[in-house]
């Protein structure tokens, strides 16, 4: 339970480090690397829907037992960008350095499959005769 509580609140505190500052950064984007971003509501759902994530892992840090087979939501999350990053790399649509950033997320993915197999789910509550 400890190295789950470690993992999900480390994944949770980097990712909204990284993801709430993107909501002002907008036009630097577009100016950094162009061209401008054309669908705002694409960007601003994805910052969304991924703070969103973050604070569901800082929910399964706090009780992981709970939240054990939310946990394999999260692999998918992290699994998702991992993957499609390297693979629109090569095909030459982001830069190396976006490859580096999956990595983080192929190595939470894979902290997370451990957190999993390592955390014993917590009865429920009609298992426990409540």
């Amino acid at each position: 339970m400890r190295f789950a509580k470690i993992v999900f609140f480390i994944a949770g505190i980097y990712g909204l480090l990284a993801l709430v500052p993107q909501y002002f950064l907008e036009g630097r984007i577009g100016t950094d690397h162009p061209p401008a971003i054309t669908h705002p509501e694409y960007f601003y759902g994805f910052v969304g829907v991924g703070v969103a994530w973050q604070m569901m892992f800082l929910i399964i840090a706090g009780d992981p037992g709970r939240y054990r087979a939310a946990m394999l939501a999260g692999v998918i999350e992290k699994l998702s960008f991992a993957v499609a990053v390297p693979v629109l790399y090569l095909q030459q649509r982001v830069e190396a350095q976006i490859v580096g950033f999956s990595m983080i997320d192929l190595l939470l993915g894979v902290l997370f499959v451990s957190a999993f197999f390592t955390t014993r789910p917590r009865p429920s509550a009609s298992a426990r005769g409540v």
